[in-house]
Order: structure tokens, then C-alpha cells, then sequence
């Protein structure tokens, strides 16, 4: 496998690397940088910085042209995401749902009047999409959902919970899956996929307090909702095909080692900055190795990405592949954070908001974050379980 870009490759980076230069938000382009710190005018930002990625061409880097993206292949989607990284240009989280999940999909399983109607908001970040997948008791087992939606002429009347909505409170429509059947034998039969307009009445948004102090979860009740039948995605009681396209886009990441490798090398900063045992922490060399196997580590899941990036080009699928990155990234980024703020000592307790923190409470705050990383988009059991039947070939 050649590592190293082609011209045409080279060019590419350039390209997106000069754009990220003279385009970014004031005050970006550092480690430490954070966000409005209002949600509301957070999700503002959000919606902002999108819109100008929109207008630079940047926006559904690997959507179809015919649909308003740039075509592009999964070696240039890395190119982006390593230079965006390196770039610390915002984060778009709080508005990926529709790029990375509802975009895809509809291009794949939409109707027509669904991909006019909705991929263009999208893209420019007009309208913000929430993911009303998992419940209290449907999470990895999603085909035990209980929310019910019974059809009643052109109409799906949609009754029931969803929890850990990421941003529902502030999204303007949500990809939700009910249970239109119940009487099937098979509980992956019977579900549907919808498009809801968050502001149809009967819909109660419950935001949940993490343990970083924001509320970007929410739990979501449904009370009697009225869903257009047109707003079905595939067929009624045919949902579940649909859905596996949408989690296939939700667990595969052309570059989950992008971001982390910009966090190691301000990891390998900190650890000259911070005073220990006389000296700085650098100095100590149980730290410095360390920081040498996250590294190490690191290069090793870099290595795996491309290889992925390879097999996704010659077969068109992602195949289990995905699920070891998704594995080792997130398990990965939990030790670095944790390493970060042994390193701080007791000042890793301290938050954003006291002047006596350093990197602006940075790592506290991600390692916090981090926790959740080994549970969305498949838990590390589940892909465990995944690699040893589909890549190892052991027995269920």
C-alpha cells in the first residue's frame, strides 16, 4: 500500500488546506478553541460555518455532484478530514445527523420529492436533523423498539419515547423509526422509517444534563403525532433495510484517526508544559513511553483507516473493517484523555471556566466526553462481537 499522496493527491491537500487558512472563523485555527457557549448561539455557530462550507463547495464532500456534493472519493473525504483536523476548524457534531445520516440515505432509499425537498437545506445547514433510533429498553437490540405507529389513512399517528436524541431540542426534523406491525414474527418486520417535522404537535423534547454539565441528549415523547404517509421512507413495514443503510453510514468513519492525531501531538505540548517532580512532565519517562504507545497506537489505527479506505474503494463496502476502527478509535481516544489529565494531576479536575485551568479546561471536559465514545454508533461489545463472527469467523 503507498502511503504517500499522489500529485494529484498533493494538490488536493493544498487546496483544502489554503481554503481552511484563509476561511476559518476568527479566533480558530488553535488548539483550545471552543464555541459560543449559550447552546442556542453554539448551534448558531454551528449553523453558520456550515453555510460557508456550503458556499466554498465543501459541504457533502462525498455526496453525488447530481446532489449537491463534490463526488468525492474516499482518499480525498481522508485528505479532508486529516487537514480539517489539522486545521482545528470547528466542530460539526451538533449538525452531522443530516450530512452523514439523513443526506446518504435519502440518496440511496429516498423518493424523489424527498431528495428535492430535503438534501439542499441540508447541505447548506437551513435545517438541522436529530436520529430518534434508540429507547429505554431498544438501544444495541434496536429491533425491540416500542414506539408505536399505527397508519390511519395518509397518515402514520406516531405515539411513544425516544432517548438519547443527540441535539432534538434544537433540530428541525428527525429520522424516527416506529412499529407499524406488531403481530410480525420476526421483530426486525414490521418497522417503519420516518421524516418528522420536530414542530408537529404532540411532540415533547426533555433535555438530559451529562455529566459535562451541557444537554445536548434528550429524551423525546410522542403523543399522538401525525406523520404524512408521503413522509415514509422505502415501504411501511419495510424499515429495517433502511435502517441498516443508515447505521452502515453511522459506523464507518474514513478517518477516525484525524482528529486524535491532532490531540496527541498537543498532548506531546502538554506534557512540556506541566511542571512534575522538579522538572517537566516530559521528563518523566513512564509518561514519555506513554505517550510513545498512544502514538505508536495511533500509527497503527492511521494504517488501518487507509487499508479500510482501500477495500472500500476496490468493493464499494466498508465490510467489518469499520467496526475494528470504530473499536480501536474510540478505546483509543478514552486513554489519551485519561493520560492527559494524570499528566495535569489535580488540576485536571479543573473546568473551562476557572482561570486556573489549563488549555481552557480542554481535557477535563473530553475526558468527560470521552465515555461516550466506546457506546454511540455500536458500543465496543457489539463491534467486538461483530469482528469475532464476521472477521475471525468465530461461532456465535
Amino acid at each position: 500500500m503507498e502511503f504517500r499522496d499522489s500529485p494529484e493527491q498533493q494538490r488536493f491537500r493544498m487546496e483544502v488546506r489554503s481554503w481552511l487558512q484563509k476561511n476559518l472563523p476568527p479566533g480558530w485555527g488553535a488548539p483550545g478553541k471552543r464555541g459560543p457557549e449559550i447552546p442556542a448561539e453554539r448551534f448558531g455557530f454551528a449553523k453558520e460555518w456550515q453555510r460557508v462550507l456550503y458556499q466554498g463547495g465543501w459541504a457533502g464532500l462525498a455526496w453525488p455532484v447530481e446532489h449537491g456534493g463534490r463526488g468525492a472519493g474516499i482518499l480525498d473525504q481522508m485528505i479532508w478530514s486529516e487537514e480539517y483536523a489539522r486545521a482545528w476548524a470547528p466542530d460539526q457534531m451538533s449538525i452531522s445527523v443530516g450530512i452523514t445520516l439523513t443526506g446518504p440515505v435519502l440518496i440511496g432509499c429516498g423518493k424523489p420529492w424527498q431528495q428535492k425537498r430535503f438534501l439542499a437545506p441540508i447541505l447548506s445547514g437551513d435545517e438541522v436533523w436529530c436520529q430518534g433510533f434508540s429507547e429505554p429498553n431498544a438501544g444495541s437490540d434496536l429491533a425491540a423498539l416500542r414506539t408505536r405507529g399505527e397508519v390511519r389513512g395518509d397518515e402514520i399517528i406516531v405515539t411513544g419515547q425516544k432517548i438519547w436524541t443527540s441535539f432534538a431540542l434544537y433540530s428541525d426534523w428527525c429520522i424516527l423509526v416506529v412499529r407499524t406491525d406488531s403481530e410480525v414474527e420476526r421483530k426486525h418486520d414490521g418497522l417503519t422509517f420516518l421524516l418528522v417535522d420536530m414542530k408537529t404537535p404532540g411532540i415533547d423534547v426533555r433535555p438530559l444534563v451529562e455529566m459535562t454539565g451541557e444537554s445536548w441528549f434528550n429524551e423525546v415523547f410522542f403523543d399522538k403525532v401525525r406523520v404524512p404517509v408521503d413522509n415514509v421512507v422505502g415501504e411501511i413495514g419495510g424499515g429495517w433495510s433502511v435502517i441498516i443503510d443508515t447505521l452502515s453510514h453511522e459506523r464507518v468513519s474514513a478517518s477516525p484517526h484525524a482528529r486524535l492525531k491532532a490531540e496527541i501531538a498537543w498532548l506531546q505540548d502538554l506534557a512540556r508544559r506541566v511542571p512534575r517532580r522538579g522538572g517537566m512532565a516530559c521528563d518523566d519517562p513512564v509518561i514519555r513511553q506513554r505517550i510513545a504507545r498512544v502514538t505508536i497506537e495511533l500509527t497503527a489505527l492511521g494504517v488501518s483507516a487507509y487499508r479500510n479506505a482501500s477495500q472500500i474503494e476496490r468493493t464499494g463496502s466498508p465490510g467489518p473493517g469499520g467496526s475494528t476502527l470504530k473499536l480501536g478509535w474510540s478505546e483509543l481516544d478514552q486513554r489519551v484523555k485519561e493520560l492527559a489529565v494524570e499528566i495535569l494531576g489535580p488540576r485536571g479536575l479543573l473546568l473551562h471556566d476557572d482561570p486556573d485551568a489549563i488549555d481552557n479546561g480542554h481535557w477535563s471536559h473530553e475526558l468527560l466526553w470521552s465515555r461516550a465514545a466506546t457506546i454511540y454508533a455500536g458500543t465496543s461489545e457489539v463491534q467486538r462481537n461483530i469482528i469475532a463472527e464476521r472477521v475471525l469467523g468465530l461461532p456465535r
